[in-house]
């Protein structure tokens, strides 16, 4: 069985076709299932983001393999697949490590060096443990992984700009606005990216926070964490809050447009109910220069909150996944240093990780064969006992510890150098030679192997 990726992501689609493409809530649940559940695939997790949509699998073909799941992407998703595949990309086995790895560690992001994509596999990997879609290699491929990214944040400065989707967002919305400090900012949405916005804003001197969300009482949560003054709203009050806020973050979970361009051009109001114990009276920002006031909004959710019609509206500038920009700044902030460092990391963990499962890979090999021994022993010892009933017990017990003795120790250096050799890459040729060599029966091999998933899968 091998490890297989099938995806795509912002350097594959553009980000209208991720719109179309994400996957969420049943509709993940029931992808993942049927993948799973499909004939080449024994595995599978699925990392379903803003900047990506990606299955991994482990699979017994891979022309196989890649046809059902790129299907079964297609299907769920509602993307043709004669349009979807135009964009798909293809990762198996070393190549299929690499990935997860580089992907975990933040070379794939948009914004390099990202954290969040770290939650975002373990959310995957969790969902994966919870629905019994994952056995013993994805487990240890997820869970290597993410000790993968760790260690690229913990070892180099691949992070050390703050290089998220919020602070590089932030410093593009100062372009257009000015400082930061003082300004009135609205963060639609209360998960762990308006959180992370919510917490930036407060960090960069917001004079003023307010929370938006569906749920108002995950909102006044929100709000009560931060130092700045903040408060919460319920959506139905989302009108008059844009109408007030210099700088807005919007980030939730809706299928449909939750800001657009009329919404924009209605008249300021003062705070309704739902605030916070935090709230605080907050003078209107001036305008930035001549004409209408100046209104920044970073849209970073997928599908897109926001209507791209409120670009006409006057004053007002909007940045996106799909704005280059963000991704340009993004590249800035960290250094070529880091990113090589972190490159060579994956690298040394790749090479690891492929090692030590290759030397696996013969291990029910090894067992299968000391298994013939230990057999052969056993059939021997019996027919001694048949020949020579009256032997002393203590004496067959010499007698057969002896002959056990003999054979691991004829065993141990043939079986210890196997599991060596095994570790470089063509290892497996080694594992066929043992059982050609010894004549083993190739159903005791695989027997270990389906032992061995159903404890990992227990686990």
């Amino acid at each position: 069985m091998s490890v297989l990726v099938v995806g795509l992501s912002h350097r594959s689609a553009p980000v209208a076709l991720l719109e179309r493409a994400a996957v969420s809530g049943d509709d993940l649940l029931k992808l993942l299932h049927a993948v799973r559940d499909c004939g080449h695939v024994s595995e599978t997790a699925i990392v379903s983001t803003c900047n990506r949509v990606e299955v991994y699998a482990v699979v017994d073909r891979f022309h196989g393999g890649v046809t059902a799941v790129s299907e079964l992407l297609a299907l769920h998703s509602g993307v043709p697949l004669e349009e979807l595949s135009r964009h798909l990309y293809v990762h198996y086995e070393e190549r299929a490590v690499q990935h997860v790895f580089a992907v975990a560690s933040g070379l794939e992001s948009m914004v390099v060096g990202e954290g969040q994509i770290l939650g975002q596999i373990r959310k995957a990997f969790k969902l994966g443990q919870d629905e019994h879609t994952i056995g013993r290699d994805l487990h240890d491929l997820l869970q290597r992984a993410l000790r993968v990214g760790k260690r690229a944040h913990h070892e180099t400065g691949i992070d050390q700009a703050g290089a998220s989707l919020v602070s590089v967002g932030l410093e593009v919305a100062a372009k257009h606005l000015g400082p930061l400090p003082g300004r009135r900012a609205l963060v639609v949405g209360a998960g762990s990216m308006s959180a992370l916005a919510a917490a930036t804003l407060s960090r960069g001197g917001a004079g003023e926070i307010v929370i938006a969300n569906r749920t108002f009482d995950k909102a006044a949560r929100l709000a009560a964490s931060l130092e700045t003054p903040a408060r919460a709203i319920p959506m139905d009050q989302l009108t008059l809050a844009l109408a007030d806020a210099d700088l807005v973050i919007s980030c939730t979970g809706a299928t449909g447009r939750v800001i657009t361009a009329d919404m924009l051009t209605a008249p300021s109001t003062p705070a309704g109910d739902g605030q916070s114990e935090k709230s605080g009276p907050s003078e209107p920002s001036a305008p930035a220069g001549d004409g209408p006031r100046r209104r920044f909004i970073l849209d970073l959710a997928l599908p897109h909150d926001v209507d791209p019609a409120v670009r006409e509206v006057p004053g007002v500038a909007l940045a996106g996944l799909d704005d280059l920009r963000v991704a340009q700044e993004a590249a800035r902030a960290v250094g070529p240093e880091a990113v090589e460092q972190v490159k060579r990391i994956v690298c040394d963990e790749v090479s690891a990780y492929l090692s030590a499962a290759r030397a696996a890979a013969v291990a029910p090999t090894v067992v299968a064969l000391r298994s013939k021994a230990a057999e052969v022993v056993d059939a021997e010892l019996a027919r001694l006992a048949g020949r020579l009933p009256d032997i002393d017990e203590r004496a067959y017990r010499e007698l057969a510890q002896t002959v056990r003795r003999v054979a691991d120790k004829l065993l141990h250096a043939p079986t210890v150098r196997v599991k060596e050799l095994a570790a470089a890459p063509g290892g497996d040729a080694y594992a066929d030679a043992l059982r050609e060599l010894f004549g083993l029966d190739p159903s005791k091999p695989e027997a270990v192997v389906r032992a061995d998933n159903i404890e990992g899968s227990q686990t």
